[in-house]
């Protein structure tokens, strides 16, 4: 089995989704450990931000 690195990033809570095609193409191409340490600092990330924070959305 190999391993999908875009499914990885999804489970860690990352929004892949959203991004355009050509950066999940370069996110698709991470190996196991790159996932695992965007995982890891997402999680430190999440564990330091307050309870309820506010999306910063800016419309041109």
């Amino acid at each position: 089995m190999t391993f999908d690195a875009l499914s990885a990033l999804r489970t860690g809570g990352h929004w892949v989704d959203v991004l355009s095609a050509e950066q999940r193409a370069v996110l698709e191409t991470l190996s196991e450990e790159e996932v695992d340490v965007l995982n890891r600092v997402k999680r430190r990330l999440d564990a330091a931000a307050p309870d309820v924070q506010g999306q910063d959305l800016k419309i041109l």
